[in-house]
């Protein structure tokens, strides 16, 4: 089974097909090879980013070479560096982990749309809010939960995002790597192989090659204390 990834998590969920035509119109596309970059820490940028095919990551890095994972970017989702103060560079680094196309909508653009069309403007609103509301969340559940609630969480995230419900568990169809989950939750790959064999003993899931299918979702949300959120809000 290839890659699938569930349309309810893409973040521009939140505008209406009017608005995403009116963005498409005012997009040039550029094409990155898997593992290069669109753009890096400290880089001025001011684009929005629409993601037409593949998909990227962002992550921090530290000199002496830690990585936080903090966003996956699939087929439909918008990001970038929309900000009111373009003295400060970019804040992570934006990687393809596929051959993509990527949509650049330039900042004067945003801001003639959202004077132009007043629908647009209020989605636009919406949307900081809720990419907003999502940082919040992943912070929250790293900061509050511990290691074992940040890895339960970001196995429930990866479910919402890339799961496939089959014969009453679910496969995560994309292939998560030990130092990749160890990215997503800030700690050792040595501690997440540790937590993974801890959790295949509790029968909460599987592994196999870097494929995981999770058997007791409910089992992960006492962990982390789920609260239930929207799956457009815990998604990866």
């Amino acid at each position: 089974m290839g890659k699938i990834t569930n349309q309810l998590v893409v973040n521009t969920h939140i505008f209406s097909a009017d608005s995403l035509t009116e963005l498409k119109k005012r997009m040039k596309s550029i094409h990155l090879k898997s593992g290069e970059y669109l753009y890096s820490e400290g880089e001025m940028i001011e684009n929005m980013y629409f993601i037409i095919e593949g998909a990227l990551t962002l992550y921090k890095s530290t000199e002496d070479g830690k990585v936080l994972t903090l966003n996956y970017y699939e087929s439909g989702d918008l990001f970038g560096g929309y900000v009111s103060n373009g003295s400060h560079g970019a804040m992570e680094n934006a990687k393809a982990i596929e051959d993509s196309t990527i949509g650049i909508i330039e900042k004067p653009d945003i801001e003639l749309l959202q004077w132009q069309n007043r629908n647009f403007a209020i989605e636009f609103t919406k949307w900081v809010s809720y990419s907003q509301t999502l940082t919040q969340t992943k912070l929250r559940d790293l900061m509050f939960f511990g290691k074992n609630g940040a890895l339960a969480s970001a196995l429930i995230r990866m479910k919402n995002t890339y799961g496939v419900h089959v014969n009453g568990v679910w496969e995560i169809t994309k292939k998560f790597t030990h130092d990749e989950i160890a990215c997503l939750i800030g700690t050792p790959r040595e501690t997440v192989t540790r937590m993974i064999n801890q959790l295949k003993k509790d029968n909460l899931l599987t592994y196999d090659k870097g494929f995981i299918t999770i058997l007791d979702v409910d089992g992960l949300r006492t962990i982390c204390s789920c609260e239930d959120c929207p799956v457009q809000v815990c998604r990866l």
